[in-house]
Order: C-alpha cells, then structure tokens, then sequence
C-alpha cells in the first residue's frame, strides 16, 4: 500500500540533448541527417532501456523476496514429503523463513512486487498459506492503524501497553495472545464497513488459500502436517506481531521521529529486506524497501536518540528480555528531534487517509 512517494528525480537519457554520454561513457547523441534518424536513436535507446527493465517485477530487488517465500514453501515440502527432512535443522530453517514470509508479506502491502495486479492478487494467496492467515488483513491492521499509531482514538491494536508484566520476558512471550485477537477483530469491523466488497472477496480467497491447503495436507497426514507445516506457519505468525512490541517499546509514539527502535545491522537488514529501518517506514511508507538504508542515514539518523539506533537485534533481546528482569523505565527519547533541524512531513491524518484511498 502506497502512503507517501518520494518523487524520483528525473532519470537523463543520452538521447535528450546532442553530446551526451551514457554511462558507458560513449557517445549517445542523436544521429545526425535529420529527424528519421534521431527517431531511430531515441528507439534505439528505450529499447536498450527497456531489455535493462524486469518485464515481470516492478524492482529488481524483488528477486530476493521471491527467493525467501520459495526456499521457506521449497522446505514446507520437504519435510511434509520426505521423512529424512523431518529433522531439528528443517524444523528450525522453516520457522526462522516463516518468519521472513511474514516480512515478504509486510513489503507486499505496501508495495506489489508485481506488475501485474492479477498476480499481485495470486501472490498474496500464496503469502497466505505460508502465514496461515490472511495476507490482506495487513491493510487495516497495519498500514492503516499501526502505522499511525491509532484506531479513531483508540490504542494501536498492537501497542506495547497491552501488556504490563512486571517480568519483561513474560511481556514478549504473551505479546501475540493479546495483539493477535485484538488485530483480527479490527480487520473484521473494518471489512464490515461499506464500500469493502473487493477486498472483502480478496481476503476471502486468502483464507481459503490459507486453511484450505492446510486443511488438506492435514488430511492426507495429520501429525507431519502438524509439526512440520502448521508449527512453522504459527512460529512466523507470532513472531512478526512480536517484533511490534520490540520496535516501539520505549519509544515516544506522539513523536514524528523517535517512535520507533531501528535495528540497523548491515547484514540482519539484506536478510531482513531492510525491514530494521523502521523509523523511516513508518514516516515515508511509499519508499521502496530497498531504499530504506540511505533514507535512514539522510532524515532519521540527525533526529533519533541514539538509544533508538540498535547494532543488533540478538543483544536488544538479551538485554532487555533475558539479563534483566523488570520493563525498562520510559525516558524522554524525543529530546534530540527537538534539537535538530525540521523536515517537512505531512500530518499522520493525512497520511492515513492517502493510504485508505489506496487499499479501497
């Protein structure tokens, strides 16, 4: 779902201006005897351009994300066909790429990796099974009322106050048994509204794409199906409505920049799809996710606590939830925004509004 779009700068063509140089640094200028060869250079130069486009993805990067969802579906099958990959090392491969499902689920809503709506559509269908829920339930819960940290006055459906465990670990752990039926009876009263019956049918094929397949592997083999299908589906389920308590935690939600924890490790964001920039996401959601890195570095990095900028994901966890036992104490984490220079962004109503436009 598309909230705010950066407007790219206009890409240069050798072919606008005489003496130009591509950036293989020969010369591209028009050629010269007139305007039926300057016709034939411009074509020339789109169709050049055009080979250079994926005809299929809307971003090249969007190969990886294909990658993940075909490894994860790849191990679902192995395991469920082949006794020798019932094993601790399958197991616990297809529940960390469940997990990475969910991400590919994330950045799909916000962006079809497709050109093509129709596939866009199928594509969502397979996110689904892998999820074991609806993938199109991400556009109310999600892109509508996570990313503006309201539901019309009412708390985020995931916020990190749903839950007040004295012992921190216990709040990570309960997180999901609070955050998912909150999440899921939103999404229903949401679909009830008027003017929702395309992606009320498109949720609905989700779920039969979800249960149906599952339901059907459970049928054919109940206990393989069980441990080594629907436990993984579950295990990324769960964890990526963990990872909302982890990314806001602490932080200052009334804020435009200290809102949100960032993990900005290299190689836990290639993995990650740069799903550790979240700062920026929530502020610029119509960036392309392959984008967020540099984003991060121009318009977050001079505005957010240091504190909010963690190296490592793995620490954050031990460190908050396993070396010590009470939530740690709030602080005024939105201190450093106030000392830096201002940044337009357009107020979160009408962010919010742009983006129901589009999901509708």
């Amino acid at each position: 779902m598309t909230v705010e779009v950066a407007t790219p700068a206009p890409a240069s063509s050798g072919a606008e201006r005489p003496g130009a140089t591509g950036a293989s640094g020969r010369d591209e200028s028009p050629a010269q005897g007139g305007p039926a060869g300057q016709r034939g250079a411009v074509a020339s130069s789109l169709h050049r351009d055009a080979r250079r486009e994926p005809w299929l993805l809307k971003h090249p990067a969007e190969r990886r994300q294909i990658g993940i969802v075909a490894a994860y579906l790849g191990l679902l099958a192995a395991m469920f066909c082949v006794p020798a990959c019932r094993n601790v090392l399958f197991f616990a491969a297809a529940c960390c790429l469940s997990f990475l499902n969910a991400v590919v689920i994330h950045n799909h809503l916000h962006q079809g990796i497709f050109r093509s709506r129709r596939l866009n559509m199928l594509w969502r269908c397979v996110l689904s099974f892998g999820a074991l829920y609806p993938a199109s339930a991400n556009v109310p819960s999600h892109n509508l009322v996570h990313h503006h940290f309201d539901d019309e006055g009412q708390p985020d459906w995931a916020a990190p106050e749903h839950v007040s465990f004295r012992w921190n670990l216990l709040n990570l752990i309960h997180f999901p048994n609070v955050a998912g039926p909150n999440t899921f009876a939103g999404v229903a009263r949401w679909n009830a509204l008027a003017g929702r019956r395309e992606i009320v049918r498109q949720y609905r094929f989700e779920m039969a794409s979800a249960f149906g397949l599952t339901g059907a592997l459970l049928l054919v083999d109940f206990w393989t199906a069980l441990f080594f299908v629907v436990l993984p589906q579950l295990y990324g389920a769960r964890c990526i409505l963990r990872i909302n308590l982890l990314q806001h935690d602490g932080c200052d939600v009334q804020s435009e920049w200290n809102h949100s924890r960032n993990f900005v490790g290299r190689a836990f964001n290639w993995i990650m799809c740069n799903n550790g920039y979240h700062t920026i996401h929530h502020n610029r959601a119509g960036l392309h996710w392959s984008v967020l890195a540099e984003a991060h570095r121009r318009e977050v990095a001079p505005r957010i606590d240091p504190g909010l900028n963690e190296p490592s994901l793995l620490g954050y966890l031990l460190r908050t939830y396993v070396l010590r036992f009470n939530r740690p104490s709030p602080r005024d984490v939105a201190k450093a925004e106030r000392s830096a220079p201002s940044i337009e962004l357009s107020p979160r109503a009408l962010r919010r509004a742009e983006a129901e436009a589009a999901s509708v």
